[in-house]
């Protein structure tokens, strides 16, 4: 129904904790090379715990590779940069939204190619820099889920 992608992770427990998530509202999930941890990292494994085998997950040499197969579903970049609030948005069944590194989000050129509109953030305190990765992920997901009326197509 809606796709997460990961735009070079870092720390594994986040991606477990995205792959249980996506595995529970039956989204795919797409992780960019190159990745931070081996997929078969432990601290990976224990986050996501026995769900692996119930999520659908590709794994991308780069983001050409990301784009080439998503083509026709709209992306949306989650940055604390953008102008648009994630929850003043219509979400579309097939819609992905794509998520930068922990330590360093998405890289500006990256950001650059997408129209603001296309560029949503997470409201926080003018004085906090960013959310976790795998908190954010959660709260764009549900949003778009919750438009759904929650149906799930699995």
């Amino acid at each position: 129904m809606f796709n997460i992608i990961l735009y070079q992770p870092e720390i594994p427990p986040n991606t477990g904790n995205i792959i249980r998530l996506c595995a529970n509202t039956g989204m795919q999930l797409h992780l960019i090379k190159p990745l931070g941890f081996p997929l078969k990292d432990k601290e990976l494994l224990r986050a996501g715990l026995d769900y692996h085998e119930f999520v659908t997950m590709k794994t991308h040499d780069n983001w050409s590779a990301c784009l080439e197969s998503l083509q026709g579903s709209r992306i949306f970049a989650v940055t604390t940069k953008g102008k648009q609030r994630y929850d003043h948005i219509h979400y579309l069944k097939g819609d992905s939204f794509l998520f930068g590194a922990e330590t360093c989000g998405l890289p500006p050129q990256l950001l650059e190619s997408f129209a603001n509109e296309q560029r949503i953030r997470i409201p926080m305190l003018t004085t906090s820099r960013s959310l976790n990765l795998s908190n954010s992920v959660a709260i764009i997901a549900y949003e778009a889920w919750r438009q759904m009326d929650f149906i799930s197509e699995k």
